[in-house]
């Protein structure tokens, strides 16, 4: 299977695709970028994830793969050189861990203060701001995985780069840099790396994407 084709079914400001991106980049794996268009979904995006219809999906030779972190494991698995989780079963259980805690509490309310306005918005932005808290302490060296990028800074991506575009957009602060030392200086150093500079999307793009995104969100509600 490893000499199969590798296609990747996305949209260029996804973190998620993001996340598969940078896998693939991480380990040296050539594969085709399909760009999708979320407002008309192909037939291949369609038939490839039928229950779910989102993206990303991994196309391995005539094989699917669906939800960015399930394709996180799935390359580890197939192409096991340059690994991105932990060998040991103790500490591949905490960057699983920790990875859910990112998409399961991280991302829901970090999207939430970005999306909505007055009480709701401080409740949300709060309880983003608990989750760095979180982080910090789980934190206990340069990345995630150590010395180098491993499995939770790949799933983490969003709040190592979006957030702070979601902040800008929204005229927010997600955190302070004072009172978050060692999540900023972890954002520095992931962002710093050459294999995810390549592959974020460009500051300026994404800021006009959500600030037009967030314009019509509100255009919306008070025409409503």
């Amino acid at each position: 299977m490893e000499g199969q084709k590798v296609r990747l079914l996305g949209a260029w400001g996804s973190p998620f695709v993001h996340r598969v991106e940078l896998a693939l980049k991480l380990k040296g794996i050539e594969y085709e970028f399909i760009e999708e268009d979320l407002k008309n979904k192909s037939p291949l995006l369609l038939e490839s994830n039928p229950v779910h219809k989102k993206i990303p999906v991994l196309i391995h030779g005539n094989n699917p793969v669906s939800e960015s972190t399930v394709i996180l494991e799935y390359i580890d698995e197939t192409w096991p050189e340059i690994p991105i989780l932990p060998k040991d079963p103790y500490e591949r259980a905490q960057a699983r861990f920790w990875a859910k805690f990112i998409d399961d509490k991280c991302l829901p309310v970090s999207w939430i203060a970005f999306t909505t306005q007055g009480g709701q918005q401080e409740k949300a932005l709060k309880e983003a701001q608990e989750c760095i808290k979180t982080l910090e302490a789980a934190l206990k060296a340069k990345f995630f995985g150590g010395e180098t990028i491993d499995y939770v800074d790949v799933v983490g991506n969003f709040l190592g780069y979006w957030m702070r575009i979601l902040g800008e957009a929204a005229g927010i602060q997600y955190y302070d840099a004072e009172k978050a030392p060692v999540f900023h200086s972890w954002i520095e150093e992931f962002t710093s790396v050459d294999v995810v500079k390549e592959s974020l999307p460009t500051h300026d793009k994404l800021l006009a994407y959500f600030k037009g995104h967030l314009e019509a969100l509100h255009s919306t509600s008070t025409s409503s």
